[in-house]
């Protein structure tokens, strides 16, 4: 296997954020192009084939096509993704990677009561769902801190070159 693929395999089995190389932008755009094909009627669900490395075809199951098209979506804008099941337990490292955090930072966090896990022998796991709801208000307690200072900056006359 090419190490770039291998790299890349085990960024998806850890639940890694992947991106796709600059490369590949032009391609995941055409891509989304014909997933998204405005011949396709809204209320009918597309018929697609999937062709195996060995050349086999298989349906591709409706829920499947959907997350396709949304992955080449984001993929295509240049951002990068991460496919994580819903319900699951993570290791206190996947947790740290998906929040972008150190994992002593994260245990730190968990220590505090800032996140539930439970304890399986002398292992934390966290519910993926709790992971997200702390992303989730931690990413909306920072928009409204940089809201709040960038008014105080305005109010306090600050930054004068970017006025007009």
């Amino acid at each position: 296997m090419h190490a770039a693929t291998s790299t890349l395999l085990q960024q998806v089995q850890r639940m890694l954020p992947v991106s796709a190389p600059a490369a590949e932008q032009e391609e995941l755009r055409q891509l989304f192009k014909v997933l998204t094909s405005p011949s396709i009627p809204a209320n009918t669900v597309p018929t697609c084939r999937l062709l195996g490395p060995k050349g086999e075809s298989l349906q591709l199951p409706p829920a499947a096509f959907y997350m396709l098209s949304r992955i080449v979506e984001v993929l295509a804008r240049g951002d990068a993704v991460t496919v994580v099941p819903v319900g699951k337990e993570l290791t206190t490292q996947q947790a740290a990677d998906l929040l972008n955090v150190s994992r002593q930072y994260l245990i730190r966090l968990l220590d505090q009561g800032t996140i539930p896990f439970t304890k399986t022998g002398r292992h934390r796991r966290l519910r993926l769902e709790h992971v997200l709801a702390y992303k989730e208000q931690r990413d909306t307690d920072r928009h409204a801190a940089l809201t709040e200072l960038v008014q105080f900056t305005e109010d306090c006359g600050g930054y004068d070159e970017l006025k007009k």
